[in-house]
């Protein structure tokens, strides 16, 4: 939904859109602080956000076959 208001919102307005969505506008600009602004996001968000790296490489150095299980295994 975010990225339909994003590519909407010139034309239409954002506050207009989310009254036909089931989306809050503040719920949509507080999305879009986040994005412009990683200090933002709560430490789990950014945790994630570096394990997810991580967990990419464990995957693809595996030849991208390695399920949940084994790269849980193989990060610890």
């Amino acid at each position: 939904m975010i990225a339909f208001i994003d590519d909407h919102r010139g034309a239409h307005g954002v506050e207009p859109i989310c009254k036909v969505l089931p989306i809050a506008p503040s719920t949509y600009h507080a999305h879009v602080a986040k994005r412009r602004d990683p200090a933002k996001l709560s430490a789990r968000a950014r945790q994630d956000a570096a394990l997810k790296i991580e967990v990419r490489r464990v995957f693809d150095e595996n030849f991208s076959v390695y399920g949940a299980r084994k790269v849980w295994r193989q990060l610890k």
